[in-house]
């Protein structure tokens, strides 16, 4: 296995720039997740990454070895495509014989009828990598099938396997899960994670669905236009996100967003209510304060620092239950998390009264970047909930 290194990356198509100055280090072994909405520059990444594209500037380099003038095909990458890309002619074992001819025979070799007499020895070897990978993804009893004969699924999985078989330094894999239902894909999301444990190979996984990143990722880059905004664990990105595009893309239901600015005392205030305590800011500063649904909960009576909302819309996921909320005279909404027995009976267009838990708030400045918060609370106004 190698690391793979994206330095000073730039693509422009034309006059548009479409990747500015992309640097990116991608660990061996790892499964990193190039994460953003369509148009952000990800796809157009793999692509210079795997040899489809040619950077505008910059440089591509796996392990030691700088690729810019390689060849796709000779830089060992395996590319699984959101439309499968298998032949729909041939059985699912020639689909996934077929690189390792291109790649291990002679041009008499790949000849129908005589070649498999003059390589005899390959063809058995070929046969048997592809049996075994077969045996690995569970594909065994597929080999025979034609594409058109299986489900997505399936196809998903042969995809993949064309891929396994040539034992790549990597594999490339552009939304790959986009055509499938959301039962499936869910599924596939369980299986893709195995399957990166099991090879313990380097994944480098492009996606605009959020939950796909968070659940299969060692690591996560969130990308728009054209840059990478942050990079890091699932976890930081989700908790931490150091700017307020981040903070929105990541997470469903979205996070909640409420204008505020900080008082005198340096505190994050919205309205009377106030939230956090930051760590640096001037006095009547405007800043974003950002809530996620799971970090209000609904209030008892009438209780210190809590805000109101009419509701608008209740939704209903089983587990739990999301209430949207009208705030400010219906200037902004709310959604609050909270499970379906602590909500009583509450309808539409009644007022429900929530707080923040302590210690969850995100604070953002003019500019759209975190605010740190202080541990300390300001002597002046103590900090409510």
């Amino acid at each position: 296995m190698s690391a793979i290194h994206l330095d000073s990356i730039r693509k422009s198509f034309g006059e548009t720039p479409v990747l500015k100055n992309i640097d990116l280090s991608i660990r061996a072994g790892e499964f990193l997740t190039l994460v953003g909405p369509s148009g952000c520059g990800k796809s157009t990444l793999l692509r210079i990454l795997a040899g489809l594209e040619a950077p505008s500037a910059g440089s591509v380099s796996i392990g030691d070895r700088v690729v810019n003038g390689v060849r796709p095909a000779n830089r060992n990458l395996a590319m699984v495509f959101q439309s499968y890309a298998l032949y729909p002619h041939l059985s699912i074992e020639d689909n996934m014989m077929t690189p390792l001819r291109l790649r291990d025979l002679s041009t008499a070799g790949r000849l129908p009828w005589i070649g498999p007499l003059l390589a005899r020895e390959k063809y058995r070897e070929m046969r048997r990598q592809v049996e075994e990978t077969a045996r690995v993804l569970r594909i065994e009893p597929l080999l025979q099938r034609k594409p058109g004969q299986l489900s997505g699924g399936q196809r998903q999985r042969a995809a993949l396997g064309r891929a396994m078989v040539r034992k790549p330094v990597a594999f490339l894999m552009d939304e790959p899960l986009s055509n499938l239902d959301a039962a499936l894909r869910i599924h596939m999301r369980s299986e893709l994670a195995e399957l990166h444990r099991s090879l313990k190979t380097t994944f480098v996984y492009v996606t605009h669905d959020q939950a796909e990143a968070l659940t299969m990722s060692d690591r996560m880059a969130v990308m728009m236009d054209g840059d990478i905004l942050q990079l890091g664990a699932p976890d930081e990105i989700y908790n931490n996100p150091q700017d307020i595009r981040v903070a929105e893309f990541v997470g469903a239901p979205k996070i909640n967003l409420l204008p505020g600015v900080i008082d005198s005392a340096g505190q994050a205030r919205c309205g009377d209510v106030v939230l956090s305590r930051v760590g640096v800011g001037a006095a009547s500063e405007k800043v974003t304060i950002g809530l996620r649904p799971e970090h209000l909960e609904l209030a008892g009576g009438d209780e210190k620092g809590s805000l109101t909302g009419r509701l608008v819309h209740r939704e209903n996921l089983g587990a739990d239950l999301y209430l949207h909320l009208s705030v400010q005279d219906g200037a902004h909404r709310m959604v609050v998390r909270t499970a379906p027995h602590e909500i009583g009976r509450v309808s539409i267009g009644d007022d429900v009264r929530f707080v923040r838990k302590r210690g969850e708030a995100m604070v953002f400045g003019a500019d759209g970047k975190r605010i740190r918060l202080s541990e300390t609370p300001a002597a002046a106004v103590p900090e409510v909930a």
